[in-house]
């Protein structure tokens, strides 16, 4: 399995490779100990339950693409832009397709790696509220 990343653009890759090892230790040291995953639109994880989701989607055992399409750097901080899929058919035979454009931050580490900040798998992906009829009156 490769190192953590050395360079900004390299984090999708690591994330990707990890991802698909099935190794949830692995996959968390792509991530800082503080990091955000927003697994759904305004709906933040960190700690444990960023472990959990990331576990979930692992546990589908179909692998993660990942084609990074920007990467912008400033000093120890990059903002990455990524398209991903998971499609395919799941453990349970059931067929899974999800995908998006993430946009992520990294970080530089003090031992020069790159690991993610906050990952938005979904980017500007909208938060779904419940809808409500409106009110009427006379």
């Amino acid at each position: 399995m490769r190192s953590l990343a050395d360079r900004p653009e390299e984090v999708p890759a690591v994330f990707a490779e990890r991802f698909n090892s099935g190794d949830a230790a692995a996959l968390a040291q792509v991530y800082e100990d503080a990091a955000v995953l927003v697994p759904q639109p305004g709906t933040p994880a960190t700690g444990p339950d960023l472990h959990a989701a990331n576990g979930r989607l692992q546990e589908l055992g179909i692998p993660i693409a990942v084609r990074p399409r920007h990467v912008y750097c400033s000093g120890d901080v990059a903002l990455l832009i990524v398209d991903w899929v998971i499609d395919g058919t799941g453990r349970e035979g059931q067929a899974v397709h999800v995908e998006g454009t993430a946009t992520d931050i990294a970080r530089r580490g003090p031992d020069g790696r790159w690991r993610y900040v906050i990952d938005n798998p979904f980017g500007t992906g909208v938060q779904q509220l419940p809808t409500q009829d409106p009110v009427i009156t006379s």
